[in-house]
């Protein structure tokens, strides 16, 4: 069991002087998560799309937090995003996501998913890199166990789409990334570590998409209530990978009933996700798809 407990009570640290970037971190896991360190003296920026919706959860926690737009779905908004950032950054959290929504593309034209869950993590880390200090934290899920990627038709082009499987490629895909991250963050000595959560079954708000259907949302809401863990309880992976001392490319989650609960553990990645050729394949194909790879500054 790691340092900081599901109801988030014990292990945090004094974090005075630290500056935390938290994506999504207006409702849900981010919010709770943007929260706590805000409350142990962290210096938090909330990267939101929504700007009214930053405000109100900022309001609503205690500490420096400041609010800053960020729409994972629009590179042209990634790379403003970290342009206007001129300051050390000690922790980056990837933590906003999407998941299921309808066959739909980002601004750049890629799949929903894997354009917002991964490829806009993916450019937002590369461009903030020469500025952080500690570490990158990317969440995952339990789903990247029924993910595959096809480099083929990445942005599900020619293949019939499939939410599921399409949200759970791009789930494998954050935790790809952070083996590759961490292996070239290493070979070039950096004193920067890539680690990795998942949250088990957490009640959050990507079980209740505005665009779902009427039976489709009210079977999410039972499922919440019957099998998952609350988002305070969802949120205790993501601060220990952001705060435990734990090694590069550690994937942690909780540790009961098949890791969907519980205290956080070391979780178990499948042979998918451990695959350093589909790693290193991934990232070249981000690369190429974004025009943004690892900064020159840190090769």
């Amino acid at each position: 069991m790691l340092p900081i407990t599901a109801d988030l009570e014990h292990g945090i640290p004094h974090l005075n002087g630290q500056t935390f970037v938290v994506t999504g971190a207006n409702s849900g896991l981010g919010r709770v998560s943007a929260g706590a360190l805000a409350a142990h003296g962290a210096r938090v920026i909330l990267a939101v799309r929504n700007l009214e919706k930053g405000e109100a959860a900022a309001a609503a926690m205690t500490g420096s937090v400041e609010v800053r737009e960020l729409d994972l779905a629009d590179l042209a908004s990634v790379r403003s995003f970290a342009a206007d950032f001129d300051s050390p950054i000690d922790v980056l959290i990837n933590n906003a996501g999407i998941m299921t929504p309808p066959l739909g593309f980002t601004a750049d034209d890629f799949e929903s998913q894997f354009g917002t869950n991964h490829l806009g993590h993916f450019v937002l880390t590369n461009l903030l890199l020469p500025q952080i200090r500690s570490r990158v934290v990317t969440v995952s899920s339990l789903a990247h166990r029924q993910g595959v990627i096809d480099f083929t038709d990445l942005n599900w082009r020619r293949r019939r789409y499939r939410a599921m499987a399409a949200y759970a490629q791009s789930k494998l895909a954050n935790l790809l990334f952070t083996t590759e991250l961490e292996r070239r963050l290493t070979a070039h000595d950096s004193a920067v570590i890539a680690t990795a959560a998942h949250p088990g079954l957490a009640a959050t708000n990507l079980f209740h998409s505005g665009d779902r259907r009427r039976l489709r949302d009210s079977l999410g809401k039972a499922i919440t209530r019957l099998f998952t863990q609350s988002d305070t309880a969802g949120a205790a992976p993501t601060l220990n990978a952001a705060l435990a001392d734990v090694p590069g490319n550690s994937y942690l989650g909780p540790g009961s009933a098949f890791e969907t609960r519980g205290e956080t553990v070391f979780a178990s990645r499948t042979p998918n996700a451990l695959d350093e050729d589909v790693a290193g394949q991934l990232w070249e194909a981000s690369k190429e798809l974004t025009g943004v790879g690892f900064p020159e500054s840190l090769s």
